[in-house]
């Protein structure tokens, strides 16, 4: 696991410390590495006492806005997470103690050692992100996703069978409408041309839906939240570049799933 977050990255915090403007927090899944929310980044309104929307130990969703490696500080924000991330973000959290008792219950199954859990937990979350991860892998493609995995082969058994049997593989979609329109005498050649040049990101499949000039839906599915997240970023970007070669007029609206 990421011992650092990055930037837009949802992240499951606890508050340590409220100061008046702001607080400390610590992150769950990084160590309880500390981050900071500043009392701007708590609510989209004007905050005159943050204590009524904070509380000591309260358990959040808040997403990394901004970092500074030198100073190795992380900045987080409350109000810019949609209820649908947060819910996302909760599910995921859930699906990690999931995966984790499933785990547990391969080690029993297998009578494996501390040493060779350590060393299969560290080898799964270094081939599949994490444990969640792991178990869609081989809930998908069996022992065929343990080939280059180096885990003792009764705990690798288990581990296929408890997959086989609890895991479903899951879907993450998102869908955003865009907005472009162009002033120039090839105005409509040219959007034609930027909607042809959007290309389904790796790992995702992407649909265009034509909603009547100058809107169109995009939708981008794929196996984790985050990667769809990531697919949006640099459909953004890309749409951006292109937009400062022609005089298009570019706006993103997300869409609450």
């Amino acid at each position: 696991m990421a011992n650092m977050p990055e930037v837009n990255d949802l992240v499951l915090i606890k508050v340590k410390k409220i100061l008046p403007y702001g607080a400390f927090c610590t992150m769950d899944e990084y160590a309880g590495r500390e981050a900071f929310l500043h009392i701007s980044e708590v609510a989209p309104r004007w905050i005159k006492n943050i204590h009524e929307f904070l509380n000591e130990g309260q358990r959040l969703v808040c997403k990394v806005h901004r970092i500074d490696v030198e100073k190795d500080q992380v900045d987080i924000s409350l109000k810019r997470v949609t209820e649908t991330e947060k819910k996302r973000k909760v599910n995921d959290a859930r699906q990690q103690r999931r995966s984790a008792k499933l785990f547990e219950v391969a080690l029993k199954q297998a009578k494996s050692t501390t040493v060779e859990a350590q060393d299969a937990k560290r080898e799964l979350e270094a081939h599949f992100g994490d444990l969640t991860g792991a178990f869609e892998a081989l809930g998908e493609e069996g022992a065929e996703a343990l080939e280059e995995v180096k885990i003792e082969k009764g705990l690798a058994k288990a581990l296929i069978e408890i997959a086989k049997k609890s895991i479903k593989t899951p879907t993450a979609t998102l869908r955003e409408i865009l907005q472009l329109a162009s002033y120039s005498p090839q105005g409509v050649d040219v959007v034609k041309d930027v909607l042809a040049s959007l290309k389904s990101p790796e790992g995702c499949r992407m649909d265009v839906h034509y909603l009547g000039a100058p809107r169109y839906q995009i939708t981008i599915t794929a196996k984790e939240y985050k990667q769809v997240q990531k697919a949006f970023d640099r459909l953004h970007k890309a749409v951006e570049q292109r937009a400062k070669k022609d005089p298009l007029l570019v706006e993103w609206v997300a869409q609450e799933s």
